[in-house]
């Protein structure tokens, strides 16, 4: 048995029925590199099984302490069943890139079951008028639990079921077998809660004593006035407010080397700025089109990993994040960059200042009962409705392979990420790159954004813009 970390756990107590914590990915395969041009879900399965030991999260389960007295625990699912992870669809004819969003969003907005692994993979077939894509391609749309993984540490799951050449050998077992685990009774559990509760002043103390000289020293950098505090304007967006249960998707496609031209045009940009600048013109050109866009400019929350080298092999999430405009109230495009990068720059510092590692080891005194009863009493009273947003978006950027990879001979030819919204904030945008390109996906409630292939043309418009501003020629 392994607990959670209360980052890890607060994903599990956060959950409602309206917005659960599972993240998404999308990728996409071209089976004629397979043996014999071909793949079949009989052989993606027995791919995935002979792979399960190289990902500790693929067999392990949840258990949860009696009224959530104390964080869960993970456990060796003595009932694993990979045919119920791993399921089979079909586009219907035509199979295009719309039909396909359209069913992505399906999937994503389902739930996953507690009580068994936190993940489901869905073979998606008919890809066939896919811009971009080979005829014939099939997907795989993944679904994991945020209490699971986060971006850094999903990329354990995407090493697993992934070779470099598609002829590669399967790999070799693991050294001990697999062994399943027993249920521990509510009993052991509640013994165990005690034992931990027990010792949680003492935690408290001890995590004090380590944060009181860090925020002595951010006190001193804001009066100096060496940092500046994260922003507090945070205008209300359509985004703002309760979601429903029903998710959208889309994404755009992108040339990494243009994006690493534009960001070399401004002294100090990273390619992460180019992607906030890229998203802050597209909600505003959504916006204006609506008729909506407030006259402060709208603030993204960007996670950051906390994860030392020694920790890239561990479980759950270990990510602090950072607010940052997105320059929705700058017209000019190469204007908006600047303002992004000197934002992100700026925000970069106070995190560091605050001691994000820090942070994030108070999640572990959170009581996990009165964080769910939060939870879902905010959702149910729409208090979303009522409270002035934290920020408007979530842009999260997860550095893919730099190099090809194939999934039972089948080369991956796309990536994409499909995140979770929550109350009050509805719209997330996952950022992912793979061998020179780079996408910009989102996810939002149906209610929020009726029209994503709308937006998805927003923000194309806004990259072309961009780089034409910033063009030398």
């Amino acid at each position: 048995m392994q607990q959670l970390s209360g980052m890890d756990a607060s994903f599990i107590y956060n959950e409602t029925p309206r917005a659960h914590m599972a993240g998404s990915g999308v990728s996409i395969y071209d089976p004629s590199t397979a043996p014999d041009g071909r793949v079949t879900f009989k052989g993606i399965l027995d791919h995935i099984e002979r792979r399960l030991h190289e990902a500790r999260m693929f067999r392990q389960r949840l258990v949860r302490v009696p009224l959530d007295l104390d964080h869960p625990y993970w456990i060796e699912d003595p009932d694993f069943d990979l045919e119920f992870h791993v399921r089979h669809i079909a586009l219907p004819k035509p199979g295009d890139w719309r039909q396909f969003c359209i069913q992505v969003a399906r999937l994503i907005s389902r739930p996953l079951d507690l009580d068994r692994p936190l993940w489901e993979f869905y073979v998606v077939e008919g890809l066939d008028h896919v811009e971009g894509v080979p005829e014939g391609a099939f997907a795989l749309v993944t679904k994991v639990h945020h209490a699971a993984i986060d971006g850094m540490s999903g990329m354990e799951m995407t090493s697993a079921i992934h070779d470099d050449t598609p002829n590669a050998a399967p790999p070799a077992e693991a050294d001990a077998p697999w062994q399943p685990e027993r249920i521990p009774s509510d009993t052991e559990l509640l013994a165990r809660a005690s034992f931990n509760l027990a010792l949680r002043p003492m935690q408290a103390s001890r995590l004090m004593a380590q944060a009181m000289p860090q925020f002595s020293r951010m006190q001193d950098q804001l009066l100096r006035r060496s940092i500046k505090p994260p922003p507090t304007t945070i205008p209300r967006t359509r985004w703002s407010g309760s979601v429903t249960a029903h998710r959208v998707f889309d994404a755009i496609r992108l040339d990494l080397d243009e994006l690493r031209r534009i960001k070399a045009t401004v002294p100090g940009a990273t390619v992460n700025d180019v992607v906030l600048t890229t998203v802050g013109g597209g909600l505003r050109r959504y916006l204006l089109a609506k008729d909506e866009l407030p006259t402060d400019p709208l603030i993204a929350m960007a996670p950051i990993s906390v994860r030392s080298e020694g920790e890239r092999g561990a479980a759950g999430n270990l990510v602090s994040g950072m607010l940052t405009t997105l320059g929705t109230d700058v017209a000019d495009p190469r204007e908006r960059l600047v303002v992004v990068r000197e934002a992100t720059h700026e925000s970069k510092e106070f995190a560091n200042a605050v001691g994000a590692r820090t942070l994030l080891d108070f999640a572990d005194l959170m009581p996990g009962g009165l964080m769910g009863l939060g939870a879902l009493t905010s959702a149910r009273l729409s208090l979303a409705n009522q409270m002035r947003p934290v920020f408007n978006t979530t842009v999260t950027n997860m550095p893919g392979p730099r190099h090809r990879l194939y999934m039972a001979g089948a080369e991956l030819v796309a990536m994409y990420g499909a995140g979770m919204i929550v109350e009050g904030m509805g719209l997330i945008h996952p950022v992912m790159s793979y061998c020179g390109d780079l996408t910009i996906s989102f996810t939002s409630c149906r209610e929020m954004l009726p029209d994503p292939a709308f937006y998805a043309d927003c923000l194309r418009a806004a990259f072309r813009e961009l780089a034409d501003a910033t063009s030398t020629e």
